[in-house]
């Protein structure tokens, strides 16, 4: 089948890529020319394991295609994804501008009937508004689909070809069809396509993210009721992940969640019930708590420094939100930069995959270094920020010998409490008592 994706962020080139994977012929559109001709050139544009294989070996052999043309893209299209930003307004609402913009541009150049699919994560009643701007100057037959993406970074390749369900939003027999034509290759093993209303499909979206957040949230919450009785979150996590009604994931006590989708999803669906005079009252406590807890971290920074940071230098492992990606969106790293230089330290990073975007956005801000012990030299503290594998196992011997102090902040619970008191460290984590190396 031939379809077209327009967009080539995150969502976009994965979508792109892996639907080439299964024998599709792509094209990609985008405006950004610089990107397109270096998508053309065989260079990938974003970070994500797995990826670059499969985007190799679709453009050597022909099936996927980039370019800034739109009527070039979508010509004998069966089905073109919009996969545009939906990034939050100021009053949390998702801004759908680009997905407007483009489906009004569609209406006048399709030319044989076409089903359109919001792949991009939106509002409740978003099809209505797409199939609207394009009926406006249409003169072909059209159906307009939501199929959600459930893209976990680091692993999205995975999730793509190997996915747990697939949500299709349509009444449309026609469309249905369709839908299911181009994801049988990835259903196999019989995991389901899911067929249901429009909006239906737009809010199940909000919804599993939001309660991921939540998830993550409440452990976060019970954490720091572990650190006022005495209490360790990683045992009370085993005792409540083996409960089959529970589940085991997304039960991590840390600094908070960031990213492109928990932060601007939550929101979106708490501003979207805002809407209709519902007070979604969860929501907003787990926005409140997960603003409060990406910093938890700094008030015992300063305490162990006697209240005064000016002048002692952090080094800090991990920018990204997550291992296995570039994303530096909402990163708690960010927040604990900020604050930790406002406060007159010198931050001392490194990342194995996020540095070139942090200094995109904060410069020089910090220090980066070439590795994880080059960013320990003469710090006077080790802070974790992101649980990269690389981190978890380090040479004790070595971090100690160039720590100005045996002195660490983990924000994401890597080390084992009794190791790190045989070692002689200071470390502090997040629902676990501190261990007094000293």
């Amino acid at each position: 089948m031939k379809i077209a994706v327009v967009g080539t962020g995150y969502v976009g080139l994965v979508t792109g890529t892996c639907f080439a994977e299964t024998g599709n012929t792509v094209t990609c559109v985008d405006i950004d020319e610089k990107k397109v001709e270096s998508l053309n050139n065989g260079k990938i544009t974003i970070y994500e394991p797995g990826l670059e294989a499969l985007f190799e070996r679709n453009i050597q052999q022909e099936r996927l295609h980039f370019t800034t043309d739109l009527k070039e893209g979508i010509k004998d299209a069966k089905i073109i994804f919009l996969a545009l930003p939906t990034p939050p307004g100021e009053d949390g609402s998702a801004d759908l501008q680009y997905v407007l913009k483009v489906a009004e541009d569609l209406g006048p150049i399709l030319e044989d009937y076409t089903v359109i699919v919001d792949k991009s994560t939106v509002p409740v009643g978003t099809a209505e508004k797409v199939h609207a701007k394009i009926a406006a100057n249409a003169k072909v037959d059209f159906d307009v689909v939501s199929n959600p993406e459930f893209l976990r970074e680091g692993v999205a390749v995975e999730d793509f070809m190997k996915p747990d369900r697939v949500v299709v939003g349509t009444e449309s027999e026609k469309a249905k069809k369709l839908m299911e034509t181009l994801y049988a290759p990835l259903v196999r093993q019989g995991n389901p396509v899911i067929f249901m209303d429009e909006k239906s499909a737009e809010l199940t979206k909000y919804a599993a993210n939001s309660f991921l957040a939540t998830k993550i949230t409440f452990m976060n919450e019970i954490a720091n009721m572990c650190e006022l009785l005495g209490a360790d979150v990683d045992a009370v996590r085993k005792g409540m992940g083996t409960d089959s009604r529970i589940g085991k994931r997304f039960l991590f006590a840390g600094i908070g969640y960031g990213g492109s989708c928990f932060p601007k999803d939550v929101q979106a669906l708490a501003k979207s019930a805002q809407e209709v005079n519902y007070d979604f009252s969860i929501l907003n406590s787990v926005m409140s708590v997960n603003e409060g807890q990406k910093t938890k971290l700094i008030p015992r920074i300063k305490e162990y420094f006697g209240g005064d940071l000016k002048g002692k230098k952090i080094a800090l492992w991990g920018l990204s939100f997550k291992p296995y990606t570039d994303d530096i969106r909402e990163a708690p790293s960010l927040y604990n930069i900020d604050q930790l230089v406002a406060a007159g330290a010198e931050v001392q990073a490194y990342d194995p995959e996020a540095m070139e975007n942090v200094k995109g956005v904060i410069g020089d801000k910090v220090s980066y270094y070439n590795d994880a012990y080059q960013a320990l030299e003469g710090a006077d503290a080790l802070f974790i920020a992101t649980e990269w594998p690389v981190f978890r196992t380090p040479d004790f011997d070595k971090v100690s010998s160039l720590l100005k102090n045996k002195t660490i902040f983990d924000g994401r619970n890597l080390y084992d409490l009794s190791e790190m008191k045989e070692l002689g460290y200071t470390y502090f984590s997040i629902g676990r008592q501190t261990v007094n190396g000293k």
